[in-house]
């Protein structure tokens, strides 16, 4: 199919790249910044240096998938892209927008004749070798139009339409709740065992855990990798940040009376981790570098924070 595609950063340009390689789809990619277009352009997708130029370059009805931060960046962009845009054509919020955010959009950009498609995606600098989980809400031909794209981004069975608008993003705000209790499950059971008389192979426990055991996980794989970088993160400072889905789901567990005491501790737990070093909290940012490609802050050789981060 034919897909313009805005916001190239960690996930947006694998995205991107998925597309091609697949060779079934054209791909013309912007960016606010022109380095990354260029990226993508010599792996031949078509470049758009302007936002205009993605509306340009696509025939109607066009499908732009945008791929910012969620809030005050993703409200602009898409206002913009409205404006440049006709009835009939589809927008596609793939960035961790909150669901109530996502259905307000929808309603105004039905007004005029867009439609509004949210994808919740989750797969982190992996998604570009094995797919990525889409969660997508919106309406049932927008959704029909945009298949092709999804059967190629995801692996098996890794697409959904999960609901009207807002639903997409409401199951990927809950998939990011649970994704914080399971952190701190693991990271408070790799602290017990830090912490205890033996002197466990961290690396070692997490390959074996994950051969038949229940607990077995990807996190878990990743757990491996990122003790076997650094047995003990004496290069990873404990300072754990939110991006905002936890805190939603946690208002709407309050919200709908739905008790989820351990996705608030674990929430709350993050908020304690920047005030306090933990080696918990310095395994969940070690378990965020390794699936999401997200930033830590970094000690120095000695164990003291350093001011920048990698």
């Amino acid at each position: 199919m034919e897909i313009g595609f805005y916001g190239l950063g960690r996930m947006g340009g694998n995205m991107v790249r998925r597309l091609l390689r697949s060779g079934e789809h054209r791909v013309v990619a912007g960016n606010r910044s022109p380095g990354p277009v260029d990226e993508v352009v010599a792996e031949g997708a078509e470049g758009a240096y302007e936002m205009e130029e993605v509306v340009e370059k696509l025939s109607p009805p066009r499908v732009v998938w945008v791929m910012v931060p969620a809030g005050e960046v993703t409200e602009t962009v898409l206002n913009r892209y409205a404006g440049l845009m006709d009835e009939g054509d589809i927008l596609v919020d793939g960035g961790n927008s909150y669901f109530r955010d996502t259905v307000r959009r929808s309603g105004e950009l039905k007004e005029r004749g867009i439609r509004l498609v949210d994808a919740g995606t989750s797969g982190g600098i992996w998604g570009l070798k094995v797919g990525y989980c889409l969660m997508v809400g919106g309406e049932e031909d927008a959704f029909r139009t945009l298949e092709p794209a999804l059967k190629t981004l995801a692996p098996p069975d890794g697409y959904m339409h999960v609901g009207p608008s807002g639903a997409g993003h409401f199951v990927k705000m809950v998939h990011n709740g649970v994704e914080y209790g399971m952190l701190q499950a693991y990271a408070e059971g790799f602290e017990i065992l830090k912490n205890s008389r033996y002197d466990f192979d961290l690396r070692g426990i997490s390959h074996l855990w994950n051969r038949g055991s229940v607990v077995r996980s990807w996190l878990l794989e990743l757990a491996e990798r990122a003790f076997a970088e650094d047995g003990n993160l004496e290069r990873v400072r404990g300072y754990v940040e939110d991006s905002g889905e936890g805190r939603w789901t946690v208002f709407e567990a309050i919200h709908e009376d739905v008790p989820a005491p351990v996705i608030a501790a674990s929430l709350f737990a993050r908020f304690y981790s920047r005030q306090e070093e933990s080696f918990a909290a310095q395994t969940i940012a070690a378990l965020r570098r390794e699936f999401g490609g997200h930033a830590v802050q970094e000690t120095s050789p000695g164990g003291r924070p350093e001011d920048a981060e990698r």
